[in-house]
C-alpha cells in the first residue's frame, strides 16, 4: 500500500530535520577544531615570542657580564674606588645607545630595551665566613669581633654567637634534618634567626666561599671595628672618612692611621679586594630581569683572570626597586 502523500511530507519534514540537525552538528564540530586549531596556533606564537624574548634577554645579560668582567680585569692595579673604573655605577640607559657607534646597526629598528647595573666591593664587609674555623667550630676570636660589629650597629650582641653556633652547625652537620647551609646573608634566616635581629647588621656582612680579610678602603665603621681588635667606632668613623678622601695604598699606610697600639693584622684587613659582586638590570616592555654575579679576580696587570663562582637570576616587578 502506498503511503498518502500527508505521511509522505511528514517523513520528508522528518528527514529534512535531520539533515539540518546533522549539518548544525558538523559545523559545530567544524568550529570547535577550527577554534582549537586557532588557540594553538597562538599559543605556538607566544610561546615562540617568549623563547625569542628570553634567548634575547640571556645575550644581553650575558654581554652585561663580560663588560663587568672586562672592566674588574683592566682595574687589577687600581683596587681603591676613586681610581677603579668599576666602581662606577651604571645607571639605567637605553641599550641602543650603546650600539649607536655601531654603523651596521643603525637602520634597525631597535627595541627598547633599558640596561642598569653596578659592581660592588664584596670585600668590603665583614665576612661571615670567617666564624667558623676548619675544624668545624667557631673561632673565638672572630665571635667576639663580630660581637663588636654588633654592638657598634646597635643589634643585640648575643646574636654574634648564635650565628656562630647555627652556621658551624649547618656547615658541619649531615643530618638530614639540618638548616641548610647559606651561601648568602639574605639566606640567614634558614638558621632560625628572627629577621629583626638581622636588620642592624645586614649593611655590614656578607658570605664569601671562603675566608677574606676586610678592604678598608671600602668598609663601613662597624665593619672596621670588627676588624681591627680594640678600635672603638669613633676612631674607625675618622678612619672610614679619611680613607674615602685618600684611599691607602698600602696595609702600611693604613697601620699608620690606627691608634697608637693597634695592629691591623693582614689576614682580617687590607686595602684590596679579590672579590666582587655584580648586578645587572634589564627593562623590556613589561619584563624586569635582575641577575647578579659573584667574581672572584687573580692576578695582576694584563695576567688578570675574573671568574664567577655564584649566579642568580630572578624575575624583578615592573616599577619595583632598581
Amino acid at each position: 500500500m502506498k503511503a498518502s502523500a500527508p505521511n509522505r511530507r511528514v517523513r520528508a519534514r522528518r528527514q529534512r530535520g535531520a539533515a539540518l540537525l546533522l549539518a548544525m552538528l558538523i559545523l559545530a564540530l567544524v568550529a570547535s577544531a577550527a577554534s582549537a586549531m586557532v588557540w594553538q596556533q597562538q599559543r605556538a606564537v607566544e610561546l615562540q615570542a617568549a623563547e625569542r624574548v628570553r634567548t634575547q634577554a640571556e645575550w644581553i645579560l650575558i654581554g652585561a657580564q663580560d663588560w663587568a668582567r672586562l672592566l674588574l680585569r683592566q682595574d687589577a692595579n687600581r683596587a681603591f674606588p676613586p681610581s677603579a673604573g668599576w666602581a662606577r655605577k651604571l645607571e639605567e640607559s637605553r641599550l641602543s645607545q650603546f650600539l649607536a657607534a655601531d654603523r651596521d646597526t643603525q637602520h634597525l629598528a631597535l627595541p627598547e630595551v633599558f640596561l642598569g647595573g653596578e659592581i660592588d666591593d664584596a670585600q668590603s664587609r665583614y665576612n661571615l665566613r670567617r666564624l667558623v674555623g676548619e675544624d668545624g667550630k667557631p673561632v673565638a676570636a672572630e665571635v667576639a669581633a663580630l660581637r663588636r660589629l654588633c654592638a657598634a650597629a646597635g643589634a643585640d650582641a648575643a646574636l654574634a654567637d648564635r650565628l656562630a653556633e647555627r652556621l658551624a652547625s649547618a656547615w658541619r652537620s649531615r643530618e638530614p634534618t639540618a638548616p641548610l647551609p647559606p651561601t648568602r646573608v639574605e639566606q640567614l634566616g634558614w638558621l632560625g634567626v628572627d629577621a629583626a635581629l638581622l636588620a642592624p647588621i645586614l649593611p655590614y656582612v656578607t658570605l664569601l666561599p671562603a675566608p677574606t680579610p676586610l678592604n678598608a678602603n671600602t668598609a663601613q665603621a662597624p665593619a672596621l671595628v670588627a676588624a681591627v681588635d680594640g678600635l672603638e667606632l669613633h676612631d674607625a668613623q675618622r678612619i672610614v672618612q679619611a680613607l674615602q678622601r685618600s684611599p691607602a695604598p698600602s696595609s702600611g699606610v693604613l697601620q699608620e692611621m690606627l691608634p697608637s697600639g693597634l695592629t691591623a693584622d693582614p689576614l682580617r684587613v687590607g686595602v684590596q679586594s679579590s672579590h666582587f659582586e655584580v648586578r645587572a638590570r634589564l627593562r623590556w616592555e613589561d619584563r624586569v630581569l635582575e641577575e647578579r654575579w659573584l667574581f672572584q679576580r687573580s692576578g695582576v696587570g694584563g695576567g688578570a683572570q675574573v671568574r664567577v663562582l655564584r649566579s642568580e637570576r630572578s624575575s624583578v616587578p615592573q616599577g619595583g626597586p632598581a
